[in-house]
């Protein structure tokens, strides 16, 4: 079975967009996706890149493009009030549920909860609520994101993203091909079915 390593951060409004539809895509196919968080940052620095938002007119042309693309869709969007967000303990938190089998429904649920419902993922309380709402004990998972273990696994995966030439998210690879961007999706589609 073919896999798609989803290479995503929850502060990239695209990323979302991207995970809305890679179930479904990976259902058609029948390949799996494995959810892999990156710090954007590190990645944009890297790369030499910077965030869109940080450009007067890409900013301007941002949030036209990402209602349009989620008009498109069909899924629910408004842009965050709490961006940009520290998303790394949420992003810590995907290794946490990832131990449980539990990546793909924590991840699908924080991405909702930043970019549909407009939750501060930042925050310990709703980490907590998204953590039970996956069935992961909330508690003994907060505990987890501040060991060492799961610290280095948001670094290697980082570092991965980098290696494999990653300059942005969604990063998304069938093998060694790098797919940028939620609008290259009939492209991951592609490659997943030859």
């Amino acid at each position: 079975m073919k896999t798609v390593d989803f290479f995503f951060d929850f502060s990239s409004p695209y990323s979302y967009l991207a995970a809305t539809q890679l179930p479904a895509l990976a259902a058609r196919v029948g390949a799996t996706i494995a959810y892999r968080p990156f710090v954007l940052f590190a990645v944009f620095k890297a790369a030499g890149n910077d965030m869109p938002a940080k450009i007067p007119t890409k900013g301007a042309y941002l949030f036209k493009d990402l209602d349009r693309w989620a008009r498109h869709y069909g899924v629910p969007f408004r842009f965050s009030s709490h961006f940009p967000s520290n998303t790394i303990k949420a992003m810590r938190m995907v290794h946490v549920a990832a131990e449980q089998g539990k990546a793909e429904a924590f991840s699908q649920a924080t991405f909702r909860a930043m970019w549909a419902e407009d939750r501060d993922i930042a925050s310990p309380e709703t980490l907590a609520e998204l953590a039970r709402g996956v069935g992961l004990d909330a508690e003994a998972a907060l505990a987890a994101i501040e060991t060492p273990a799961i610290k280095d696994r948001l670094r290697a995966d980082t570092d991965e993203a980098i290696t494999r030439g990653a300059f942005g998210a969604p990063a998304m690879f069938v093998g060694d091909e790098l797919f940028w961007g939620n609008d290259r999706l009939h492209f991951v589609e592609e490659a997943l079915k030859g």
